[in-house]
């Protein structure tokens, strides 16, 4: 179903489901559009002013538009609890099966993208550090920062691995968004906020700013390259 709509192309696990809920709500919204154009224009030839001069200030007395209403609900309350509340808390429990963790930090314009390296811990971050040569503000004498990967507007993921992106924003709301991974996630100041998706799909695809973020909002874009793990492995240990 989600077929018909031209959705961006699907490289994650998650998107098929998304898109799924997607095409239902477009497929329950075109039948209700349908059904009340029909009785629009019926209404407009039933009481048209020739044929009814009077009017009548009862109304119509049939139910079938009460249970109309309650059907349209019905599909409503079904898509909630059948579709969208299942894949809402499929997307808040974050996976615990070797995930790869990656904290990325928006700023005026552009994505700060930082990888803990081979121990699996991140180094320690100070503000006063933050320079041209140090975006992430990385303290390189402590201990777990030795091998961490800092990188700007380039996020490598190898395919198949859950990825558990920690958001953050360094001067105003920015928006994470992916399309080919149907994400999309507020980045807010002060805060860290989770979000993840399975890659199922080598490529590049596009990281977007879904937040109008300053008067360079345009320029905000980053690039996800998606491949096999040995690639990942051996583009973390060139960059590092």
């Amino acid at each position: 179903m989600a077929g018909w709509l031209p959705l961006p192309v699907q490289a994650s696990a998650q998107a098929a489901e998304l898109d799924r809920i997607t095409g239902l709500v477009h497929l329950l919204m075109a039948v209700v559009f349908i059904g009340w154009s029909i009785f629009f224009v019926y209404v407009l030839i039933r009481f048209r002013r020739p044929r009814q001069p009077i009017a009548d200030y009862h109304g119509a007395k049939g139910r079938w538009s009460t249970w109309s209403e309650v059907g349209v609900a019905a599909v409503e309350v079904l898509l909630l609890a059948a579709f969208s509340i299942p894949a809402w808390a499929s997307r808040v429990n974050p996976p615990t099966d070797n995930p790869l963790t990656v904290r990325v930090t928006g700023q005026q314009f552009s994505w700060i993208v930082h990888y803990p390296g081979a121990d699996g811990e991140f180094g320690r971050v100070d503000a006063s550090l933050l320079s041209a040569d140090n975006p992430a503000g990385l303290d390189r004498a402590s201990p777990q920062a030795a091998d961490d990967v800092v990188a700007i507007n380039e996020m490598h993921l190898p395919i198949g691995r859950a990825v558990i992106v920690q958001l953050a924003a360094r001067d105003v709301i920015h928006s994470f968004g992916v399309p080919a991974m149907r994400v999309k996630q507020d980045a807010i100041p002060g805060m860290m906020t989770p979000v993840w998706f399975t890659p199922t799909r080598e490529g590049t695809f596009d990281i977007a700013c879904s937040q109008l973020c300053g008067m360079g909002h345009y320029r905000m874009r980053g690039v996800i390259t998606v491949e096999p793990a040995a690639n990942f492995t051996s583009w973390l240990a060139s960059a590092r």
